[in-house]
């Protein structure tokens, strides 16, 4: 399933992880392990957050993808399935139907 993780990270957590170099390891690990379609990096409600669209193979492949993001960032994480505009079409003809 594809799925949008998005992360709203503490500022203080994150300064820290910036000066120790946690921070770009943290990303680097989540990237290679997910293989995301999509990533952005920026601000929202002003704290540093990240949005990253990639499919999501079991629901148990979720606690370990975020863990880090939890205990190095005291991160809010939410995950929400999406879709393409293929796929919206594809639910919107068996609606009609």
């Amino acid at each position: 399933m594809r799925v949008m993780l998005r992360a709203h990270m503490d500022t203080a957590a994150t300064n820290e992880g910036i000066k120790s170099g946690a921070l770009p390891q943290a990303v680097k690990k989540l990237m290679d392990a997910v293989k995301p379609e999509a990533a952005y990096f920026g601000l929202h409600e002003g704290v540093r957050s990240c949005w990253i669209v990639f499919d999501l193979q079991d629901s148990s492949d979720l606690p370990p993808l975020v863990q880090d993001l939890f205990l190095q960032f005291n991160a809010e994480v939410e995950v929400s399935p999406v879709m393409d505009a293929a796929g919206l079409a594809k639910g919107l003809a068996a609606m009609s139907g």
